[in-house]
């Protein structure tokens, strides 16, 4: 190890400086550190290393940007169509409730028209013996109006052909040239509300006559 140099004294002799040149410490028996050695050694390491390098790894790791997007539209498709499908629900319970309203619309309508139908009934008679005259023709006409605006509309008419499912046939008369069952008359209307049929019209039908196979001889 180097000393610094000390400067002279007067009348005395000069001091003798001693260089420990060995390689290794005799106390603590690790090697001597030299000036400019730890320098030398970083710089070699830095030249030998050079920069970081990228783990190739890294690069190619499943976890990377590629598979990250992959991911992302998986989950956008699955949350599109769980909202496409919750939107279809919606919407079928939009038609439902309102099919649902119109239904208890029209059977509260027709609750409260059944009622009044012996008094149309009434007016029918009426009208057939030539009494609806007057101020009462004019009743008759506003309360008909009315009720058609709230959906109540007759069934039966004469003419038209015989519908088992709006028409209770009372009479049946055998006609030779009808083609097929006809309604020749209304005996009592019936009424509707909406699709719902709220009686039935008993009416006067004319069938054909019925083909009677031939006696055998």
């Amino acid at each position: 190890m180097k000393q610094p140099a000390q400067p002279p004294r007067a009348g005395l002799p000069p001091l003798v400086v001693i260089h420990d040149r060995r390689s290794t410490d005799p106390v603590t028996l690790r090697p001597h550190r030299r000036e400019g050695q730890e320098a030398t050694s970083s710089t070699r390491a830095a030249a030998t290393t050079g920069p970081p390098v990228a783990d190739s790894r890294a690069v190619h790791s499943p976890s990377g940007p590629e598979n990250r997007i992959r991911q992302l539209e998986a989950d956008l498709a699955e949350r599109t169509a769980d909202l496409q499908r919750v939107k279809a629900e919606y919407d079928n319970y939009r038609k439902r409730v309102r099919r649902d309203r119109l239904a208890i619309r029209e059977a509260a309508v027709a609750n409260v028209l059944a009622g009044l139908l012996p008094v149309l009934d009434a007016i029918d008679q009426a009208r057939a013996q030539g009494s609806v005259t007057g101020g009462f023709h004019q009743i008759a006409r506003l309360l008909e109006s009315h009720l058609a605006e709230l959906g109540l509309h007759g069934v039966g008419e004469a003419g038209e052909a015989f519908d088992p499912r709006i028409h209770e046939a009372l009479t049946s008369t055998t006609v030779s040239d009808a083609t097929s069952a006809t309604c020749i008359e209304v005996l009592r209307p019936g009424y509707r509300v909406g699709t719902h049929l709220m009686r039935a019209a008993q009416v006067a039908v004319a069938e054909r006559p019925a083909l009677i196979p031939p006696l055998p001889r």
